[in-house]
């Protein structure tokens, strides 16, 4: 027989229908009043809005390319951050860093100096919300102490509302991760420990000055440049393309436009160089690669049958990596 159903009833809390509802865990009672937890309730559109994945997350932020390039092609590099407002008055700088001790999001100098990390894994799809929620956390965080990854709000801001849009962006990049400490001698513990396997892990890199977003790294077999450029996809690869079927994507002698990665909205050419072609080498080649590229950017006119051909090489050669 049957089960007779239970009459529907009216919360015995009244809802509430407008105003912000507060995050909360995702097993307690949701703030609107509605009686069943947070995560049947409210907690569906804030966990959507927090996986929802952002595509171009550094978009709007000065040297985007840079923040791609220091996400995922360079081992070891720190920047200035300067905040809309300016800092704090028991806060005397704010850097972002590749990465930190034990992975760390965020560290609190002693001194009060903040370090944000970049190359660690973020709670939702939104780095820049993510990167945001870490750095307001680590403004008041108490000196000399990591701050640690939390699930950010997803009404919270991003970094294009916390830091200032016309200061520049300039990675610093380094051999190793000494910057981790005032004094690198003195690192005792797991902290050393973690520079150690940090240091021996990283390969030589260095940020052309000529042209924007441009690595050169150094690995046994061969030397690589990686070029993080912000146009348009596809007008980049047809620019790429017809460039390489004319014979004019290389850098110079014994070097080859290899591929692509994408890395969060962005394309990002690489060239395989010969062991002895140092970054210093690459300066001039990068800047006359450049003249040539935006000629070819600026053309309307369809691929021929040989740009096709190399245009669909590089795109079999492309990697995401984000």
């Amino acid at each position: 027989m049957a089960k007779k159903r239970r009459p529907q009833t009216k919360a015995s809390t009244p809802q509430r229908t407008d105003g912000d509802i507060p995050v909360v865990g995702a097993r307690e009672p949701c703030p609107c009043g509605s009686g069943r937890r947070y995560k049947a309730c409210h907690g569906r559109a804030a966990a959507h809005a927090v996986t929802e994945l952002v595509h171009r997350p550094f978009e709007g932020l000065p040297g985007e390319v840079d923040w791609v390039a220091m996400r995922e092609l360079v081992p070891a590099a720190t920047a200035e951050l300067t905040l809309k407002g300016g800092l704090p008055a028991d806060v005397p700088a704010v850097r972002l860093a590749t990465v930190l001790p034990m992975a760390w999001p965020a560290l609190r100098r002693d001194n009060g100096e903040v370090l944000i990390g970049l190359q660690n894994d973020t709670s939702s799809g939104d780095i820049s919300r993510d990167l945001a929620d870490v750095l307001q956390r680590a403004l008041t965080a108490e000196p000399g102490n990591p701050v640690g990854a939390e699930r950010p709000d997803p009404e919270g801001p991003r970094l294009q509302e916390l830091l200032d849009p016309d200061a520049e962006f300039v990675p610093e990049v380094h051999e190793g991760f000494e910057f981790w400490l005032d004094d690198a001698e003195k690192a005792t513990g797991e902290v050393a420990a973690s520079l150690e396997r940090a240091n021996s892990a990283a390969i030589p890199t260095a940020r052309l000055s000529g042209v924007e977003g441009a690595y050169w790294c150094e690995t046994p077999d061969k030397n690589h440049l990686r070029w993080v450029m912000a146009h348009p996809e596809e007008k980049l690869l047809d620019a790429l393309a017809r460039l390489h079927a004319a014979g004019e994507s290389a850098l110079g002698a014994d070097t080859r436009l290899v591929g692509s990665f994408r890395a969060h909205g962005l394309t990002v050419p690489v060239w395989d160089l010969p062991t002895t072609m140092t970054s210093a080498d690459c300066e001039q080649p990068a800047k006359s690669f450049a003249g040539r590229l935006a000629e070819a950017l600026a053309v309307e006119t369809p691929l021929t049958a040989d740009e096709r051909r190399a245009r669909s090489g590089l795109t079999n050669r492309q990697v995401t990596l984000s």
